[in-house]
């Protein structure tokens, strides 16, 4: 009688820009990783929603807060190749990128000045376990270019990288065509997509589904009222209710985004998504469509792919996956 053989649990780096759907994120995979599912390898924090420091510190509390805080955090690469033409998502984040809360956070115990660049971090890592690494890459692409040009064919080095990221058959969130996290940096986006080979794609045609509500925060509070990381989750849920809100992201509905949460579905519960095959590229020049991302969707012989990308999503069991999982970090994470 044969038996299925588990998998070995995915080695990951995050690299993200908090953010609050990041954060949801951040917080999903940290209660993964508690749930011994994955291996957080390190994580490095990208120059977006808000400044590379910004970035930096808020990634090292939520680390903090979930008693990871032996986790690296690298520092967002600066001087890349950003455009002008889109600002920070702080009106939408809030000044820190978490709402106006990390203040209400602990204190983090890396300090921005002394950290590693976070292109140094990726390499080190991608060289020290070739093929073994998943990278979920939840904020421009710029630390992922970096890396790319300072050690050529280092991202083919990665398992896979799993970008949140693009809007392919519907309208952009940043420009009418193109979504923040390959708005903010085309050009680190279109290396990364000309160079690397194993490309996972969740782009805005999915996670525009994925609205998460104030009552889904407090299901997962009530497990334990007094844990800081629930208060945190209600009050970062409420303040992104309202920006979406003002936005108008979600149709009128009392919610919000967790568009990065996409990754983590991918990884982890599969089933939730439907994936096309596709050959991705990036648009750097044009006037009004730079950062947007397209693929040939004519009925015709196509050559060469280089993604896959997310087309359909089942929004209520993805969010369903995620709030129970958030109530088990609770669950296992002391007040």
């Amino acid at each position: 009688m044969s038996m299925l053989k588990s998998a070995p649990k995915p080695k990951i780096i995050l690299d993200t820009d908090p953010g609050g759907d990041d954060s949801f994120a951040f917080l999903w995979l940290i209660s993964l990783v508690k749930q011994n599912l994955a291996e957080l390898v390190a994580v490095t924090s990208v120059d977006g929603n808000v400044q590379a420091q910004l970035t930096f510190t808020g990634s090292c509390k939520l680390l903090t807060l979930c008693g990871f805080n032996q986790i690296e955090v690298g520092r967002g690469v600066m001087g890349g190749s950003k455009t002008d033409d889109v600002n920070d998502a702080g009106a939408i984040h809030g000044s820190d990128g978490m709402g106006n809360l990390s203040q209400t956070l602990p204190e983090a115990n890396q300090i921005y000045e002394s950290a590693r660049y976070s292109d140094d971090l990726l390499i080190e890592k991608l060289k020290d376990l070739p093929g073994e690494i998943t990278i979920i890459a939840i904020g421009p692409l710029t630390n992922l270019a970096a890396a790319e040009r300072k050690s050529p064919g280092v991202l083919n080095l990665a398992k896979e990288i799993v970008i949140m990221g693009g809007a392919f058959q519907v309208p952009g969130n940043t420009t009418p065509e193109a979504e923040f996290n390959i708005a903010y940096d085309p050009a680190a986006a279109k290396l990364v997509f000309s160079c690397a080979k194993q490309i996972v794609v969740l782009p805005l045609d999915v996670t525009r589904n994925l609205i998460f509500t104030p009552e889904m925060a407090q299901s997962v509070a009530a497990v334990d009222p007094e844990n800081s990381i629930g208060q945190f989750i209600i009050s970062l849920c409420q303040f992104m209710v309202g920006t979406a809100l003002a936005f108008r992201e979600t149709n009128g509905i009392s919610g919000f985004l967790v568009h990065d949460a996409a990754t983590l579905a991918y990884l982890f519960y599969p089933e939730v998504l439907l994936f096309r095959r596709a050959q991705v590229w990036i648009e750097t020049q044009g006037e009004w469509t730079c950062g947007k991302t397209l693929f040939d969707n004519r009925n015709k012989t196509k050559v060469g792919c280089n993604a896959w990308v997310a087309m359909e999503v089942d929004s209520i069991n993805l969010l369903a996956a995620l709030i129970e999982d958030l109530k088990l970090l609770l669950s296992q994470t002391a007040r």
